[in-house]
Protein backbone atom coordinates (compact mmCIF):
# COMPACT_ATOMS: atom_id res chain seq x y z
CA UNK A 1 0.00 0.00 0.00
CA UNK A 2 0.97 3.43 -0.47
CA UNK A 3 2.69 5.56 2.55
CA UNK A 4 -0.20 8.63 2.65
CA UNK A 5 0.72 12.54 2.54
CA UNK A 6 0.07 12.59 7.05
CA UNK A 7 2.94 10.22 7.26
CA UNK A 8 5.92 11.51 5.64
CA UNK A 9 8.48 8.88 5.22
CA UNK A 10 10.31 8.52 8.70
CA UNK A 11 13.42 7.21 6.65
CA UNK A 12 14.03 10.41 4.88
CA UNK A 13 14.15 14.22 5.79
CA UNK A 14 14.35 16.78 2.65
CA UNK A 15 17.05 19.17 3.90
CA UNK A 16 16.43 22.54 3.43
CA UNK A 17 19.65 24.92 2.79
CA UNK A 18 19.73 28.23 3.82
CA UNK A 19 20.56 31.08 0.60
CA UNK A 20 23.77 32.80 1.08
CA UNK A 21 21.42 36.08 -0.16
CA UNK A 22 20.85 38.11 3.44
CA UNK A 23 17.23 39.39 1.18
CA UNK A 24 16.03 35.90 1.07
CA UNK A 25 15.65 35.44 4.65
CA UNK A 26 15.51 32.36 6.70
CA UNK A 27 12.02 30.50 5.56
CA UNK A 28 13.55 31.09 2.30
CA UNK A 29 14.64 27.75 1.53
CA UNK A 30 15.88 25.57 -1.72
CA UNK A 31 15.53 21.48 -1.47
CA UNK A 32 19.37 20.13 -2.86
CA UNK A 33 19.68 17.07 -1.41
CA UNK A 34 17.62 14.06 0.42
CA UNK A 35 19.27 12.23 2.79
CA UNK A 36 18.58 9.12 4.69
CA UNK A 37 17.80 9.78 8.47
CA UNK A 38 19.60 7.55 10.72
CA UNK A 39 22.86 8.56 9.52
CA UNK A 40 21.75 12.48 9.39
CA UNK A 41 21.38 15.00 12.92
CA UNK A 42 25.10 14.10 13.67
CA UNK A 43 26.64 17.55 13.72
CA UNK A 44 25.20 21.21 14.25
CA UNK A 45 24.69 21.59 10.86
CA UNK A 46 22.57 19.56 10.31
CA UNK A 47 20.41 19.91 13.14
CA UNK A 48 19.95 22.79 11.64
CA UNK A 49 19.27 22.11 8.09
CA UNK A 50 16.85 19.73 9.92
CA UNK A 51 15.28 22.50 11.56
CA UNK A 52 15.04 24.66 8.78
CA UNK A 53 12.71 21.81 7.00
CA UNK A 54 10.78 21.99 10.02
CA UNK A 55 9.78 25.50 8.83
CA UNK A 56 9.93 25.14 5.29
CA UNK A 57 5.82 23.81 5.01
CA UNK A 58 4.81 27.26 6.93
CA UNK A 59 5.68 28.70 3.34
CA UNK A 60 4.14 26.46 0.88
CA UNK A 61 1.03 27.23 -1.15
CA UNK A 62 0.14 23.84 -2.10
CA UNK A 63 0.61 20.73 -2.47
CA UNK A 64 -1.41 19.32 -5.34
CA UNK A 65 -2.96 22.78 -6.45
CA UNK A 66 -2.89 25.91 -4.41
CA UNK A 67 -4.14 25.58 -0.81
CA UNK A 68 -3.18 29.10 0.34
CA UNK A 69 -5.08 31.88 2.19
CA UNK A 70 -6.33 32.86 -1.31
CA UNK A 71 -8.93 29.52 -0.59
CA UNK A 72 -9.74 31.38 2.76
CA UNK A 73 -10.32 34.77 0.91
CA UNK A 74 -12.48 32.62 -1.30
CA UNK A 75 -14.57 30.93 1.91
CA UNK A 76 -15.35 34.57 3.01
CA UNK A 77 -17.80 37.54 1.63
CA UNK A 78 -14.96 39.67 0.31
CA UNK A 79 -14.27 37.88 -2.37
CA UNK A 80 -15.51 35.48 -5.09
CA UNK A 81 -13.73 32.18 -6.67
CA UNK A 82 -13.34 33.65 -10.37
CA UNK A 83 -10.73 32.47 -12.87
CA UNK A 84 -11.64 32.31 -16.22
CA UNK A 85 -14.74 29.96 -15.54
CA UNK A 86 -16.52 27.99 -12.93
CA UNK A 87 -14.20 24.77 -13.59
CA UNK A 88 -10.95 27.01 -14.19
CA UNK A 89 -9.71 27.44 -10.55
CA UNK A 90 -11.68 24.72 -8.58
CA UNK A 91 -9.52 25.10 -5.79
CA UNK A 92 -10.96 28.67 -5.34
CA UNK A 93 -14.84 27.95 -6.56
CA UNK A 94 -15.39 24.76 -5.00
CA UNK A 95 -14.79 26.32 -1.59
CA UNK A 96 -16.75 29.92 -3.04
CA UNK A 97 -19.84 27.84 -3.51
CA UNK A 98 -19.24 25.20 -0.60
CA UNK A 99 -19.17 22.44 -2.97
CA UNK A 100 -16.83 20.57 -1.64
CA UNK A 101 -16.32 16.93 -0.94
CA UNK A 102 -13.61 14.39 0.37
CA UNK A 103 -12.60 14.58 -3.37
CA UNK A 104 -13.06 18.12 -4.65
CA UNK A 105 -11.69 21.38 -2.62
CA UNK A 106 -8.75 22.55 -1.58
CA UNK A 107 -8.17 20.58 1.60
CA UNK A 108 -5.84 17.72 0.44
CA UNK A 109 -3.10 20.99 0.19
CA UNK A 110 -3.91 22.23 3.64
CA UNK A 111 -3.76 18.90 5.13
CA UNK A 112 -0.45 17.41 3.48
CA UNK A 113 0.91 21.21 4.46
CA UNK A 114 0.00 20.67 8.03
CA UNK A 115 0.69 16.96 8.54
CA UNK A 116 4.49 17.83 7.00
CA UNK A 117 5.28 20.26 9.37
CA UNK A 118 3.97 18.35 12.21
CA UNK A 119 6.03 15.01 10.93
CA UNK A 120 9.33 17.35 10.66
CA UNK A 121 9.21 18.87 13.69
CA UNK A 122 8.61 15.86 15.50
CA UNK A 123 12.03 14.45 13.95
CA UNK A 124 13.85 17.43 14.98
CA UNK A 125 12.46 17.00 18.54
CA UNK A 126 13.27 13.76 18.45
CA UNK A 127 17.02 14.08 17.46
CA UNK A 128 17.43 16.64 19.91
CA UNK A 129 16.56 14.45 22.77
CA UNK A 130 20.43 12.90 22.01
CA UNK A 131 23.05 14.61 22.12
CA UNK A 132 25.21 16.07 19.44
CA UNK A 133 28.47 17.09 19.42
CA UNK A 134 29.27 20.29 19.29
CA UNK A 135 25.97 21.50 19.65
CA UNK A 136 25.28 23.69 22.98
CA UNK A 137 22.66 23.60 25.52
CA UNK A 138 21.67 27.26 24.46
CA UNK A 139 21.30 27.09 20.34
CA UNK A 140 19.82 23.42 21.44
CA UNK A 141 17.15 25.05 23.61
CA UNK A 142 16.79 27.33 20.92
CA UNK A 143 15.76 24.59 18.67
CA UNK A 144 13.68 23.33 20.79
CA UNK A 145 11.45 25.96 21.58
CA UNK A 146 11.65 27.13 17.74
CA UNK A 147 9.85 23.33 16.92
CA UNK A 148 7.75 23.55 19.81
CA UNK A 149 6.48 26.48 18.51
CA UNK A 150 6.44 25.00 14.75
CA UNK A 151 4.29 22.23 15.66
CA UNK A 152 1.63 24.20 17.77
CA UNK A 153 1.31 26.58 14.38
CA UNK A 154 0.76 23.27 12.15
CA UNK A 155 -1.38 21.55 14.45
CA UNK A 156 -3.40 25.37 15.45
CA UNK A 157 -3.83 25.03 11.13
CA UNK A 158 -5.00 22.17 10.93
CA UNK A 159 -7.74 22.04 14.13
CA UNK A 160 -9.06 25.11 12.67
CA UNK A 161 -9.77 23.92 9.44
CA UNK A 162 -10.69 20.13 9.78
CA UNK A 163 -11.20 20.20 13.77
CA UNK A 164 -11.11 16.07 13.80
CA UNK A 165 -7.22 15.55 13.12
CA UNK A 166 -4.88 12.59 14.71
CA UNK A 167 -2.28 13.91 16.96
CA UNK A 168 1.31 12.86 16.93
CA UNK A 169 3.79 14.04 19.80
CA UNK A 170 6.96 11.57 18.34
CA UNK A 171 7.93 10.41 14.99
CA UNK A 172 5.37 7.46 13.86
CA UNK A 173 6.27 4.21 13.26
CA UNK A 174 6.06 2.44 9.86
CA UNK A 175 4.01 -0.37 11.38
CA UNK A 176 1.12 2.17 12.92
CA UNK A 177 0.47 4.46 10.16
CA UNK A 178 -2.50 3.04 9.19
CA UNK A 179 -3.88 2.72 12.71
CA UNK A 180 -3.93 6.03 13.50
CA UNK A 181 -7.39 7.55 15.01
CA UNK A 182 -8.18 11.05 15.28
CA UNK A 183 -8.33 12.92 18.63
CA UNK A 184 -10.64 15.51 20.01
CA UNK A 185 -10.60 19.17 19.34
CA UNK A 186 -9.64 19.56 22.99
CA UNK A 187 -7.04 17.10 23.00
CA UNK A 188 -5.48 18.65 19.83
CA UNK A 189 -5.78 22.49 21.43
CA UNK A 190 -4.57 21.36 24.97
CA UNK A 191 -0.70 20.18 23.06
CA UNK A 192 -0.66 23.22 21.34
CA UNK A 193 -0.81 25.46 24.27
CA UNK A 194 1.53 22.93 26.06
CA UNK A 195 4.41 23.39 23.21
CA UNK A 196 3.56 26.94 23.15
CA UNK A 197 3.43 27.39 26.80
CA UNK A 198 6.67 25.29 27.18
CA UNK A 199 8.20 27.11 24.00
CA UNK A 200 7.58 30.64 25.79
CA UNK A 201 9.46 28.77 28.87
CA UNK A 202 13.05 28.56 26.78
CA UNK A 203 15.04 31.03 28.10
CA UNK A 204 17.19 31.11 24.81
CA UNK A 205 13.91 31.85 22.62
CA UNK A 206 14.83 35.57 21.67
CA UNK A 207 12.58 38.48 21.96
CA UNK A 208 13.49 39.60 18.39
CA UNK A 209 15.93 38.51 15.33
CA UNK A 210 17.80 40.31 12.87
CA UNK A 211 15.81 40.43 10.32
CA UNK A 212 18.01 41.37 7.22
CA UNK A 213 19.26 37.36 8.27
CA UNK A 214 16.72 35.78 10.80
CA UNK A 215 13.68 37.48 9.36
CA UNK A 216 10.48 35.40 10.25
CA UNK A 217 12.42 33.04 12.79
CA UNK A 218 10.60 32.12 15.86
CA UNK A 219 10.51 35.02 18.68
CA UNK A 220 9.16 35.26 21.82
CA UNK A 221 5.93 37.25 20.66
CA UNK A 222 5.27 35.02 17.95
CA UNK A 223 4.88 32.64 20.13
CA UNK A 224 2.97 35.10 22.49
CA UNK A 225 0.69 36.30 20.10
CA UNK A 226 0.01 32.55 18.80
CA UNK A 227 -1.00 31.92 22.66
CA UNK A 228 -3.33 34.72 22.44
CA UNK A 229 -4.97 34.00 19.57
CA UNK A 230 -5.23 30.21 20.69
CA UNK A 231 -7.04 31.40 23.85
CA UNK A 232 -9.37 33.43 21.76
CA UNK A 233 -10.58 30.36 19.31
CA UNK A 234 -11.59 28.80 22.54
CA UNK A 235 -13.31 31.95 24.25
CA UNK A 236 -10.48 31.81 26.98
CA UNK A 237 -11.46 35.86 26.96
CA UNK A 238 -9.57 36.56 29.61
CA UNK A 239 -6.50 34.44 28.90
CA UNK A 240 -6.35 35.78 25.38
CA UNK A 241 -6.23 39.37 26.49
CA UNK A 242 -3.56 38.76 29.03
CA UNK A 243 -1.22 37.14 26.57
CA UNK A 244 -2.13 39.78 23.67
CA UNK A 245 -1.46 42.65 26.07
CA UNK A 246 2.07 41.83 26.61
CA UNK A 247 2.33 41.41 22.75
CA UNK A 248 0.56 45.07 21.73
CA UNK A 249 2.07 46.81 24.85
CA UNK A 250 0.87 51.06 24.79
CA UNK A 251 -1.92 50.83 21.71
CA UNK A 252 -0.70 52.98 19.48
CA UNK A 253 2.83 53.21 21.34
CA UNK A 254 5.55 50.93 21.85
CA UNK A 255 5.69 47.23 23.62
CA UNK A 256 8.61 45.39 24.63
CA UNK A 257 9.10 43.45 21.14
CA UNK A 258 9.56 46.45 19.40
CA UNK A 259 5.96 46.00 17.23
CA UNK A 260 4.75 49.54 16.10
CA UNK A 261 1.56 50.43 14.02
CA UNK A 262 3.38 51.92 10.60
CA UNK A 263 2.02 55.25 9.78
CA UNK A 264 0.99 54.46 6.57
CA UNK A 265 -1.05 51.45 6.24
CA UNK A 266 -0.01 50.95 2.22
CA UNK A 267 3.38 50.58 2.90
CA UNK A 268 2.69 47.10 4.90
CA UNK A 269 2.34 45.29 1.98
CA UNK A 270 5.06 46.79 -0.01
CA UNK A 271 7.20 44.03 -1.41
CA UNK A 272 10.58 46.41 -0.68
CA UNK A 273 9.58 46.71 2.88
CA UNK A 274 9.72 42.97 4.15
CA UNK A 275 9.45 42.18 7.99
CA UNK A 276 8.37 45.44 8.51
CA UNK A 277 7.70 46.48 12.73
CA UNK A 278 4.20 46.19 12.25
CA UNK A 279 4.67 42.41 11.49
CA UNK A 280 4.63 39.27 13.50
CA UNK A 281 4.51 36.53 11.73
CA UNK A 282 5.56 36.37 8.17
CA UNK A 283 6.28 33.84 5.67
CA UNK A 284 9.24 34.53 3.10
CA UNK A 285 8.81 34.20 -0.67
CA UNK A 286 11.68 35.26 -3.11
CA UNK A 287 12.34 35.70 -7.03
CA UNK A 288 15.58 34.72 -6.81
CA UNK A 289 14.52 30.60 -6.53
CA UNK A 290 13.98 29.93 -10.93
CA UNK A 291 11.25 28.49 -9.87
CA UNK A 292 8.95 26.53 -12.25
CA UNK A 293 5.30 25.48 -11.93
CA UNK A 294 5.25 21.68 -11.08
CA UNK A 295 5.27 20.61 -7.42
CA UNK A 296 3.60 23.53 -5.60
CA UNK A 297 5.69 23.34 -2.47
CA UNK A 298 8.95 23.82 -4.21
CA UNK A 299 7.96 27.02 -5.54
CA UNK A 300 9.79 30.07 -3.54
CA UNK A 301 7.73 32.57 -5.08
CA UNK A 302 4.53 34.00 -4.08
CA UNK A 303 1.84 32.39 -6.48
CA UNK A 304 -1.37 34.07 -4.45
CA UNK A 305 -0.12 37.03 -6.41
CA UNK A 306 -0.70 35.36 -9.73
CA UNK A 307 -3.90 34.34 -8.96
CA UNK A 308 -5.08 37.50 -7.76
CA UNK A 309 -4.17 39.15 -11.14
CA UNK A 310 -7.06 40.65 -13.75
CA UNK A 311 -6.67 38.18 -16.85
CA UNK A 312 -4.94 39.16 -20.22
CA UNK A 313 -4.43 42.48 -18.35
CA UNK A 314 -2.72 45.24 -20.24
CA UNK A 315 -2.07 48.80 -18.51
CA UNK A 316 -0.54 50.40 -16.24
CA UNK A 317 0.25 49.21 -12.57
CA UNK A 318 -0.43 45.51 -12.84
CA UNK A 319 0.63 42.09 -15.25
CA UNK A 320 -1.52 39.37 -16.15
CA UNK A 321 -3.24 37.22 -13.62
CA UNK A 322 -5.76 34.23 -13.57
CA UNK A 323 -8.50 36.25 -12.45
CA UNK A 324 -8.59 34.83 -9.13
CA UNK A 325 -10.89 36.02 -6.04
CA UNK A 326 -12.83 39.23 -7.34
CA UNK A 327 -13.60 41.47 -4.75
CA UNK A 328 -17.41 41.27 -3.55
CA UNK A 329 -19.58 44.37 -4.32
CA UNK A 330 -20.29 44.32 -1.00
CA UNK A 331 -16.66 44.67 0.36
CA UNK A 332 -15.98 47.27 -2.84
CA UNK A 333 -19.06 49.07 -1.28
CA UNK A 334 -17.57 49.23 2.31
CA UNK A 335 -14.45 50.28 1.62
CA UNK A 336 -14.84 52.59 -1.10
CA UNK A 337 -15.05 55.72 1.30
CA UNK A 338 -12.75 53.82 3.77
CA UNK A 339 -9.47 55.85 3.76
CA UNK A 340 -8.07 51.93 3.18
CA UNK A 341 -9.25 51.36 -0.31
CA UNK A 342 -6.51 52.46 -2.34
CA UNK A 343 -4.45 49.78 -0.54
CA UNK A 344 -6.99 46.93 -0.33
CA UNK A 345 -8.96 47.33 -4.01
CA UNK A 346 -7.35 47.00 -7.66
CA UNK A 347 -10.13 49.21 -9.15
CA UNK A 348 -9.19 47.53 -12.44
CA UNK A 349 -12.96 48.92 -13.62
CA UNK A 350 -12.04 52.23 -13.03
CA UNK A 351 -8.70 52.01 -15.31
CA UNK A 352 -10.87 50.34 -17.77
CA UNK A 353 -12.88 53.31 -17.57
CA UNK A 354 -10.31 55.70 -18.05
CA UNK A 355 -8.58 53.70 -20.44
CA UNK A 356 -5.60 53.14 -18.30
CA UNK A 357 -5.83 49.78 -18.81
CA UNK A 358 -8.24 46.71 -20.36
CA UNK A 359 -8.84 42.92 -19.25
CA UNK A 360 -10.61 39.74 -19.90
CA UNK A 361 -13.42 39.44 -17.42
CA UNK A 362 -13.29 36.04 -15.96
CA UNK A 363 -16.30 34.00 -14.22
CA UNK A 364 -17.54 36.19 -11.28
CA UNK A 365 -15.54 39.34 -12.68
CA UNK A 366 -16.77 42.42 -11.07
CA UNK A 367 -13.89 44.91 -11.85
CA UNK A 368 -12.06 44.53 -8.20
CA UNK A 369 -9.35 42.67 -7.27
CA UNK A 370 -6.85 41.94 -4.39
CA UNK A 371 -4.49 44.99 -4.04
CA UNK A 372 -2.70 44.17 -1.17
CA UNK A 373 -0.88 41.03 -2.93
CA UNK A 374 -1.49 42.25 -6.42
CA UNK A 375 0.93 41.71 -9.00
CA UNK A 376 2.55 44.83 -9.36
CA UNK A 377 5.12 45.31 -12.48
CA UNK A 378 7.17 47.15 -10.07
CA UNK A 379 8.68 43.90 -8.35
CA UNK A 380 7.53 41.49 -11.44
CA UNK A 381 10.73 38.87 -11.44
CA UNK A 382 12.32 39.21 -14.29
CA UNK A 383 15.28 36.58 -13.36
CA UNK A 384 15.36 32.88 -14.66
CA UNK A 385 12.18 30.41 -14.01
CA UNK A 386 8.91 31.46 -14.72
CA UNK A 387 7.32 35.24 -13.74
CA UNK A 388 4.07 33.45 -12.37
CA UNK A 389 5.76 31.87 -9.33
CA UNK A 390 9.06 33.81 -8.36
CA UNK A 391 6.75 37.28 -7.41
CA UNK A 392 9.05 38.17 -4.28
CA UNK A 393 6.06 39.37 -2.03
CA UNK A 394 6.01 37.96 1.55
CA UNK A 395 2.49 37.04 2.89
CA UNK A 396 1.85 38.71 6.39
CA UNK A 397 0.37 36.11 8.23
CA UNK A 398 -0.14 37.69 11.40
CA UNK A 399 0.68 41.89 12.16
CA UNK A 400 0.24 44.11 15.17
CA UNK A 401 -3.32 45.62 13.92
CA UNK A 402 -4.45 41.95 14.52
CA UNK A 403 -3.20 41.21 17.56
CA UNK A 404 -4.68 45.13 18.86
CA UNK A 405 -8.08 43.87 17.54
CA UNK A 406 -7.64 40.34 18.78
CA UNK A 407 -7.08 41.96 22.47
CA UNK A 408 -10.17 44.58 21.95
CA UNK A 409 -12.49 41.74 21.33
CA UNK A 410 -11.39 39.74 24.16
CA UNK A 411 -11.72 42.36 26.44
CA UNK A 412 -14.95 43.19 25.61
CA UNK A 413 -15.76 39.80 25.81
CA UNK A 414 -14.62 39.08 29.94
CA UNK A 415 -15.77 42.48 30.73
CA UNK A 416 -12.64 43.74 31.16
CA UNK A 417 -10.64 47.12 30.91
CA UNK A 418 -12.99 48.73 28.49
CA UNK A 419 -10.80 51.97 28.14
CA UNK A 420 -8.32 49.71 27.16
CA UNK A 421 -10.11 48.19 24.72
CA UNK A 422 -11.04 51.12 23.12
CA UNK A 423 -7.84 52.14 23.29
CA UNK A 424 -6.75 49.41 20.99
CA UNK A 425 -9.45 50.14 18.81
CA UNK A 426 -9.02 53.11 18.25
CA UNK A 427 -5.39 53.34 17.55
CA UNK A 428 -6.13 51.11 14.64
CA UNK A 429 -8.48 53.39 13.16
CA UNK A 430 -6.35 56.64 14.11
CA UNK A 431 -3.40 55.01 11.97
CA UNK A 432 -5.80 55.62 8.70
CA UNK A 433 -7.21 59.16 9.87
CA UNK A 434 -10.64 57.40 11.11
CA UNK A 435 -12.45 58.72 14.14
CA UNK A 436 -12.80 57.21 17.57
CA UNK A 437 -15.54 54.77 18.03
CA UNK A 438 -16.92 52.99 20.93
CA UNK A 439 -15.54 49.70 21.70
CA UNK A 440 -17.93 47.45 21.01
CA UNK A 441 -18.30 43.72 19.58
CA UNK A 442 -19.47 44.63 16.53
CA UNK A 443 -17.42 47.77 15.96
CA UNK A 444 -14.59 45.81 16.27
CA UNK A 445 -15.62 42.86 14.08
CA UNK A 446 -16.67 45.64 11.68
CA UNK A 447 -12.86 47.12 12.27
CA UNK A 448 -11.06 43.54 11.78
CA UNK A 449 -12.98 43.22 8.53
CA UNK A 450 -12.42 46.22 6.88
CA UNK A 451 -8.36 46.03 8.50
CA UNK A 452 -7.79 42.96 7.49
CA UNK A 453 -10.01 42.57 4.35
CA UNK A 454 -8.43 40.24 2.04
CA UNK A 455 -5.47 38.88 4.16
CA UNK A 456 -7.20 35.06 5.02
CA UNK A 457 -8.61 36.27 8.09
CA UNK A 458 -12.60 37.04 7.65
CA UNK A 459 -13.42 33.01 6.94
CA UNK A 460 -12.54 32.39 10.62
CA UNK A 461 -14.19 35.31 11.62
CA UNK A 462 -17.26 34.88 10.26
CA UNK A 463 -16.92 30.67 11.79
CA UNK A 464 -16.06 31.28 15.34
CA UNK A 465 -17.84 33.91 16.01
CA UNK A 466 -21.34 32.34 15.00
CA UNK A 467 -22.43 34.76 12.27
CA UNK A 468 -20.79 32.40 9.57
CA UNK A 469 -24.82 30.55 9.33
CA UNK A 470 -26.36 33.92 8.54
CA UNK A 471 -23.60 35.79 6.37
CA UNK A 472 -22.64 32.94 3.96
CA UNK A 473 -25.86 31.15 3.75
CA UNK A 474 -26.80 32.68 0.36
CA UNK A 475 -22.88 31.11 -1.17
CA UNK A 476 -24.20 27.55 -0.15
CA UNK A 477 -22.67 27.36 3.86
CA UNK A 478 -24.42 24.80 5.83
CA UNK A 479 -23.91 25.35 9.78
CA UNK A 480 -22.49 21.99 11.11
CA UNK A 481 -20.75 21.05 8.30
CA UNK A 482 -18.71 24.11 6.23
CA UNK A 483 -17.54 24.92 9.48
CA UNK A 484 -14.46 22.66 8.83
CA UNK A 485 -13.41 21.04 5.41
CA UNK A 486 -14.26 17.23 4.68
CA UNK A 487 -11.09 15.07 5.35
CA UNK A 488 -9.43 14.12 1.82
CA UNK A 489 -10.33 11.17 0.30
CA UNK A 490 -6.72 9.54 -0.27
CA UNK A 491 -6.37 9.77 3.80
CA UNK A 492 -9.81 7.79 4.45
CA UNK A 493 -8.80 4.60 1.80
CA UNK A 494 -7.84 1.78 4.18
CA UNK A 495 -6.76 3.70 7.38
CA UNK A 496 -9.13 4.12 10.40
CA UNK A 497 -9.87 8.06 10.19
CA UNK A 498 -13.40 9.27 10.15
CA UNK A 499 -15.03 11.71 7.45
CA UNK A 500 -16.16 14.87 9.38
CA UNK A 501 -20.38 15.19 10.21
CA UNK A 502 -22.38 15.92 6.89
CA UNK A 503 -19.48 15.07 4.51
Amino acid sequence: MKTRSIFVNTTLVAIGLLSSSCQDKFLDVDFRATQVESNYYKNPTEVFNGLVAAYDPMGWEGTKSYGNFACLNAASDDCYGGGGSSSDVPFLNSINAFQLDAANGPQIDFWEKGFAGVARTNTILDKLQADVPGLTSAVKSRYVAEAKFLRAYYYFELVRLFRNVPLFTASLPKESIYEVKQATPEAIYAQIEKDLTESLAETNLPDKVPTATEGGRVTRGMAQAVLGKVYLYQKKWADAAKQLADVNGTPGGTNKYGYQLLPKFSDIFRPDNKFSAESIIEIGHTSQAASVFGNTATIEGLVASKMFGPRSYNGLYYYSGWGGCPITPELYSLLKKDPRFDATVADVAALVKDKKGTYLPGYQDTGYFIQKYAPLKTFESKGAGTSAVNYPQNYIEMRLADTYLMEAEALVQSGGNSTRAAALLNAVRARVGLAAVPATLDNTYNERRLELATEGHRFYDLVRTGMATTVLASSGFVAGKHDVLPIPLPELNNTKLVQNPNY
